[in-house]
């Protein structure tokens, strides 16, 4: 039997991702996926990674040298606020460790110096312009609606900027139970 939301059991974690559900109205998180930089009993927080913005880092911060990285916008939260991931680990002072082989922020000016010299390649670094936010026990109440599906994160994907459609490879690899939500058209009534 075909459920249209079908069962996902996975926990939310530090270097998981969330998958919105294929009807999420919200215009932050329709058809979004979202690496988890931490969940704990305090709240969760990440960062929307297939929602581009048109504008280069080096817009943003001039004297940062212009690399290929496109620049996201991470969710509604201290949207002023710029952030990053990068797989350099500990050549950045002070990043977090998210995954296996992606940190979160660090030493801006290491990070800059390490771009100037050329050292970091296209999937080296990802910009976010904000982050997606959740208070305690909100981000479970969510999930009980069935607002987000929970998987397991693919690294290399997750630093690729130029994927075409990051929302639709990730619920694919749910499994085939999920197939026909990947496949579902953005406004249902034009099914």
């Amino acid at each position: 039997m075909l459920k249209f939301t079908p069962d996902n059991t996975l926990a939310p974690e530090r270097g998981r991702l969330l998958l919105s559900e294929p009807f999420m109205d919200d215009p932050y998180f329709k058809r979004t996926v979202i690496l988890l930089c931490e969940h704990n009993e305090e709240g969760s927080f990440g960062f929307v990674l297939n929602n581009y913005l048109e504008v280069s880092i080096h817009n943003l911060v001039p004297e940062f040298p212009n690399v290929a990285s496109k620049v996201a916008l991470g969710g509604p939260v201290k949207n002023s606020n710029l952030f990053y991931l990068h797989t350099l680990g500990e050549q950045i002072t002070n990043s977090l460790k998210v995954t296996d082989h992606i940190y979160m922020g660090g030493d801006f000016e290491q990070l800059q110096k390490l771009a100037s010299q050329g050292i970091i390649g296209n999937d080296d670094l990802r910009f976010f312009v904000g982050y997606s936010g959740w208070s305690a026990g909100q981000l479970q109440q969510e999930l009980e609606q069935k607002s987000w599906f929970v998987t397991e994160a693919d690294e290399p994907l997750l630093m690729d900027t130029h994927h075409d459609d990051l929302w639709s490879a990730m619920v694919l690899r749910l499994g085939k139970e999920y197939a026909h939500l990947a496949h579902t058209p953005h406004d249902p009534s034009l099914n």
